[in-house]
């Protein structure tokens, strides 16, 4: 998340540059929230230190009375304006006073080529759900969506030790299992340095108009800084198809 993640991501992307090219990241992805406005600067100057950018956004989808984020990214030009076209269809077709957001019929209309899903963070829709206990309804949309992108579609495996997320990493690699669905090993990255996670803190209570020493809010572990190769490797060791996934996923882009 780049610093177009309004009130989420703090990353400026010069600085992101700097630090790809100091660590030599071969790729890195891009998934602002509900827009695309920093995909071309990050495309210019991640590719000029020799690291592939790949472009994608996360755009809240409702399912029932649930609303939450999925990412979607590009594999390629058509994919790019499908996904840039289902962005500004969240904002265009809602009311004032809604946020933006695409009811979940749309991702199945949707002609997925050039697209590939990820299942998300325990924080996003698919999270929301299985907060809820809606274990039935969910294996039904990983079903369909698996159709509908084929091999396209990752079942995201995150560890940061935030709130609930063990539970949902277990059901994800049954659902792995069970509707042979690819896993893929991700880090959601808000900040740089670990160092930035107070200041992160504080930017995520500002969004969510509350106070730090307030109990009841969204709170993110420190694990959310930007890692390194080795770091990713040890992280997931015991999953080796998901760190499998994550390095060839940039040769489809």
């Amino acid at each position: 998340h780049s610093q177009y993640s309004i009130c989420e991501g703090a990353i400026r992307i010069d600085e992101l540059k700097d630090r790809a090219k100091e660590l030599k990241i071969n790729s890195l992805g891009l998934c602002d929230t509900s827009n695309l406005c920093g995909a071309v600067e990050f495309s210019d100057k991640l590719s000029k230190v020799g690291t592939q950018p790949i472009i994608g956004t996360q755009i809240n989808f409702r399912y029932g009375d649930t609303i939450g984020l999925l990412p979607l990214f590009a594999l390629n030009l058509d994919g790019y304006k499908k996904i840039i076209e289902l962005s500004s269809k969240s904002y265009l077709e809602n009311d004032e006073l809604s946020d933006p957001h695409v009811d979940i019929k749309n991702l199945f209309e949707l002609d997925s080529s050039g697209i590939s899903i990820f299942s998300g963070t325990v924080f996003g829709l698919f999270g929301k759900l299985f907060d809820k206990g809606k274990f039935q309804e969910i294996s039904k949309l990983y079903s369909t969506l698996n159709k509908s992108f084929n091999e396209r579609f990752y079942l995201e495996i995150q560890r940061h030790n935030d709130h609930n997320e063990k539970a949902f990493e277990k059901f994800n690699l049954n659902q792995s299992n069970n509707l042979k669905i690819p896993l893929i090993a991700t880090n959601e990255v808000f900040y740089i340095n670990q160092d930035m996670h107070e200041a992160h803190d504080a930017l995520i209570c500002i969004k969510n108009k509350t106070y730090i020493n307030e109990k009841n809010r969204i709170k993110f572990s420190n694990q959310h800084y930007l890692k390194n190769n080795s770091e990713m490797q040890n992280l997931f060791a015991d999953l080796p198809e998901a760190l499998q996934n994550n390095y060839h996923f940039p040769f489809r882009c």
